[in-house]
């Protein structure tokens, strides 16, 4: 289905999500963040420790190029998810993706509505895309720099905990809903 530019007659809101808004909701949220990068680090860090990333045998230059490293890729990757989510919403039909950033939570938005399907596609192209990038690059690094990698892979699924939550809430929701993400919110509207 292509995006929609207007909302169809007789379709009425059921549900409304807004991180910003919803305390209760966005510490769920970012709870279930913690928990999927958790569940990612710690059974990893039996097979190659944590520490190898703060390992200073090769120097002290280094160890502070892992890290100036590690935080290009993480500010890299926050612009390159959400580069995705706009190229789905483009392959999905929409003219004009809106980006932005609130402080804690960087954004691709629209003012066009989305069926069901295009919008679980929509919010998992990002996790999919880069989970699968990111699971070919790490087996290919040397022990040294595999944290730095695999620091992006836990960001990337656990930073995808809203896409995942909605991907969720919205498959269990009524087929002929409509789905408008403005960036910060998204709201579901279904046939009265």
């Amino acid at each position: 289905m292509k995006a929609l530019t207007q909302l169809p007659e007789g379709y009425e809101e059921i549900y409304s999500v807004d991180l910003q808004k919803n305390k209760k909701l966005a510490l769920f949220v970012n709870f279930l963040a913690v928990v999927i990068g958790v569940i990612l680090a710690v059974p990893v860090h039996f097979s190659i420790p944590i520490w190898t990333l703060f390992d200073m045998e090769q120097g002290l230059a280094v160890y502070f190029t892992r890290f100036a490293v590690l935080m290009l890729l993480l500010v890299m990757y926050m612009v390159l998810h959400e580069l995705v989510h706009g190229m789905a919403m483009k392959l999905c039909g929409t003219r004009k993706v809106k980006y932005g950033f609130t402080g804690l939570y960087a954004f691709a938005g629209s003012d066009d509505y989305y069926d069901r399907a295009s919008y679980i596609f929509i919010a998992l192209a990002p996790v999919v895309l880069w989970g699968i990038v990111l699971a070919l690059i790490t087996p290919c690094v040397p022990t040294s720099w595999f944290w730095v990698v695999y620091s992006i892979q836990i960001s990337n699924l656990s930073g995808a905990a809203g896409d995942l939550f909605v991907a969720f809430k919205f498959s269990r929701l009524p087929k002929d809903i409509l789905i408008r993400d403005h960036g910060v919110g998204m709201h579901v509207y279904s046939k009265k």
